[in-house]
């Protein structure tokens, strides 16, 4: 059948199984728009208030469903306005397909109005990115950008769309998606061999599970080895809930803000364990004196992470869900060694823990949160102490549960992402854990949630301060608070309520609970809870800049 560009656009998203696109449109758009607003019954468009809000929500609704989230904006600023978003996917191997548009062919190159080389600008924070000028390419390219997103270790792929193709016609046959590809058990047999005699011979490992363990889906494979081993596991920041955060064998977050539990069990194991996990700086700090113990098995799909960051001794590239099974197929049934009940010690001896003054505390929140949702809920968050909090005192149970930015910690994600997780799960309940710098990046979000009565929950732990930069100033640099003050007296429960939203603020420990049952009941608006706390909590146990991670500050 002969269409236009615009209409084989979105003939090739339904292809795919789109049933969402985050959007804002333009001049370079409209004829793709037009073509939407013919197809409306078929894809749901959701306007926010800002591109990057789009890009935030695609990637919130990827995360928490595990399929490809679509963005789209115009040309230019459109365009650049994405760019956080698409590098924050990037960053955390998020599937995503961003959609721009560009001049016509004919102004390329000419500085024409709103044009943009954005497939330059995106091609180092991209899996892969086309520019469309020949609208006989353009189904084949949109097969292609779907397929190279979702297949091996899913990424952004960036799609720029010139105008006049938008509105050209060509002949388009529809087909049937391909799938992405199945990853291949690369591992040799001899190295499965080697990795069980490893696990076998070992008599204090660990297992550091990181985000690759829940993308793929293999969490649990994971707790089958680590139960029939009786290994200790901890996680990284986008590895929780790939493991349950309330099992016997887990010790918590390893690194700069990790637990003295999982710290020192690194620094003293034998055999260190990481799977779908890429070393970053914030979990290893100070390489050389990282694991100093312990030989290394790195189990991951993406050959570039072996090695890249720390040496491997045991590096086993491949399908991880397979390499789990398998491995648990060979390695000898153990527990209650002398290794666990060392780490059970340490657990005991070394909880998190903070002091109860009789205050509002962060750390109460979130626990009251945990107990209140029962540990079901979907949280997202944005970056600073808000994350770290929320990381440390709600248990994950399963994967796609904890949505954060991990990677390029981006301030003014977790609207966003909330919305977006929201719509892709409308059957969970979604809360965004935010702080008030972070939420004020974004804010304007809100009236998305409010136009289309989605019933997020926003909890802001409002310190009227950039908490965490303060926090490095009071530690590091002498109490020096640079810039980090930003009590400008905004209220955010009459924000809220400008917006069509409820708004509720506490003060007080005994106010809590109330607020998030009333806020957890709401079916159609969303509530903003704004926490008022001291602008001096920290987030506590924290590893110096440089300094191995067993030497943390506790207090």
């Amino acid at each position: 059948m002969r269409l236009t560009g615009a209409e084989i656009l979105i003939e090739c998203l339904k292809e795919q199984g789109v049933d969402t696109i985050f959007g804002f449109p333009g001049g370079a758009v409209l004829n793709i728009y037009d073509a939407l607003y013919k197809a409306k019954d078929e894809i749901r468009h959701i306007l926010t208030s800002h591109e990057q809000g789009a890009s935030h929500a695609a990637d919130g609704y990827a995360r928490a469903t595990g399929k490809t989230g679509v963005c789209i904006a115009t040309s230019g600023p459109g365009a650049t306005n994405l760019v956080t978003g698409i590098a924050t996917a990037y960053m955390d191997s998020v599937p995503m397909v961003a959609i721009t548009g560009q001049v016509a062919t004919s102004l390329l190159g000419k500085d024409s109005f709103q044009e943009v080389d954005i497939t330059g600008i995106t091609m180092p924070i991209t899996k892969h990115n086309y520019i469309v000028k020949d609208v006989n390419k353009l189904a084949d390219t949109v097969r292609d950008a779907f397929r190279i997103a979702s297949s091996g270790r899913p990424g952004p792929v960036l799609i720029d769309i010139c105008k006049d193709v938008t509105a050209a016609f060509a002949e388009y046959e529809p087909r049937e998606p391909v799938m992405g590809e199945a990853v291949p058990l690369s591992v040799k047999e001899s190295d499965l061999e080697e990795a069980a005699a490893a696990i076998n011979s070992a008599k204090r490992p660990v297992i550091l599970s990181g985000g690759g363990v829940s993308i793929s889906g293999a969490n649990r494979e994971l707790q089958a080895l680590a139960e029939k081993a009786g290994i200790p596991v901890s996680t990284t920041l986008m590895g929780l809930g790939s493991f349950p955060g309330d099992h016997r064998l887990f010790m918590g977050l390893v690194g700069m803000h990790g637990t003295r539990t999982s710290n020192t069990a690194v620094s003293e194991a034998d055999l260190f364990i990481a799977i779908g996990a890429r070393f970053s700086d914030r979990v290893i700090s100070n390489v050389s004196r990282f694991a100093p113990n312990a030989r290394i098995m790195h189990i991951d799909i993406d050959p570039a992470e072996i090695g890249k960051n720390i040496t491997v001794h045991y590096p086993l590239v491949g399908n991880i869900k397979e390499i789990l099974r398998l491995l648990a197929e060979k390695v000898e049934a153990r527990r209650d060694t002398d290794w666990n009940r060392k780490i059970d010690e340490w657990k005991e001896q070394y909880p998190l823990r903070y002091e109860e003054n009789g205050t509002l505390k962060p750390h109460y929140i979130v626990e009251r949160l945990y107990e209140i949702t029962k540990g079901e809920a979907i949280i997202t968050t944005e970056v600073g102490q808000n994350q770290l909090w929320a990381a440390q005192y709600y248990k994950y149970s399963k994967p796609r549960q904890f949505i954060s930015s991990g990677g390029l910690g981006t301030m003014g994600y977790g609207l966003g992402a909330c919305i977006g997780a929201q719509i892709g799960r409308p059957d969970a309940k979604v809360i965004n854990i935010a702080g008030d710098g972070s939420f004020r990046m974004n804010c304007t979000e809100i009236a998305t949630a409010v136009e289309y009565k989605l019933p997020v929950v926003i909890a802001i732990l409002n310190n009227s301060v950039l908490g965490m930069v303060r926090q490095w100033q009071q530690l590091f640099y002498g109490g020096r608070y640079s810039a980090t003050t930003i009590d400008r007296g905004t209220d955010f429960v009459a924000l809220a309520e400008a917006f069509g939203a409820v708004g509720i603020r506490v003060t007080k420990p005994e106010e809590v609970d109330a607020a998030f049952e009333r806020a957890l009941a709401s079916k159609d608006r969303p509530v903003l809870i704004d926490f008022v706390i001291d602008k001096d909590e920290k987030v506590f146990p924290i590893v110096p800049p440089g300094a191995p991670i067993d030497e943390l500050i506790e207090e």
